[in-house]
């Protein structure tokens, strides 16, 4: 009885809020011409892993839990960073208090405009800072307490209806038409597997009209991953996550306001 008295709470929250929010119908956004994708993988990713604590038990420079982090952070340096690959290189120290400026700002916020962005001296990507620059952007991306405890974190546990989930997919592929990546909160609750975060940056439309979200997963550096959106059955399915069971999941925006 309470669980159901939660879930009718959980769901007239969600309804609220989404009723702030005009989006496209689905017909609509598949009729329309792809939008570029909004970042470029293997460029304006992280090139170091978020990695397992149980696949690296014993590991002792483990860097585990945060991929609500990085996955917020690559938003946040597509919003408020810009790379200036010919300006001389500062020492570590040096990246790792550029980092912190970038990732200081509310991701929910406007992008900056280029002149009022942080700039980052010496690299021509993410990618390339992250990988020459490991321990000094891992130093600056603080917070990892928030992957584990972020109060967001209590909407696993909740059932979310189709129009929800479908609601969920609308606003995604409005935010990447307008050039925006998406941080999305991930699971297959209550399968203890999947409570992740990763980013929506691209989509496709299949031709049975299921629509495909191509997703940076900061679990793994190598690959895209894919999120796909059953319009039939009006949820989330893991096609591709990195070390994930092909299956049915759950997808909510993270940090599109200050209290989500």
């Amino acid at each position: 009885m309470a669980y159901r008295i939660a879930a009718r709470l959980f769901l007239l929250l969600a309804l609220s809020l989404a009723g702030c929010v005009s989006v496209a119908h689905l017909d609509a956004v598949a009729a329309r011409p792809r939008p570029p994708a909004a970042i470029r993988f293997g460029v304006d990713t992280f090139a170091f892993p978020n990695e397992s604590r149980a696949k690296n038990p014993d590991k002792p420079d483990l860097y585990a839990n945060y991929c609500f982090v990085m996955a917020r952070a690559v938003t946040q340096f597509h919003r408020f960073a810009r790379f200036d690959p010919d300006a001389p290189r500062l020492d570590a120290a040096g990246y790792a208090e550029r980092v912190s400026r970038v990732v200081a700002r509310p991701p929910w916020h406007a992008p900056l405009p280029a002149d009022d962005r942080v700039v980052i001296p010496g690299y021509a990507s993410l990618y390339d800072l992250s990988r020459e620059q490991e321990a000094a952007v891992k130093e600056a991306l603080v917070g990892r307490l928030w992957t584990l405890l972020h109060w967001t974190n209590w909407r696993v546990v909740f059932p979310a209806p189709g129009w929800h989930q479908e609601r969920v997919v609308r606003e995604t592929l409005a935010e990447l038409a307008a050039g925006r990546p998406v941080q999305l909160l991930v699971t297959n609750f209550p399968t203890i597997e999947l409570n992740h975060a990763v980013v929506a940056y691209g989509y496709r439309v299949a031709g049975n009209g299921q629509v495909e979200l191509v997703v940076y997963d900061p679990n793994d550096p190598h690959a895209p991953g894919t999120i796909t959106f059953d319009r039939q059955a009006r949820r989330f399915v893991a096609t591709r996550l990195f070390d994930t069971t092909q299956g049915p999941i759950r997808a909510f925006r993270m940090y599109y306001w200050p209290l989500l």
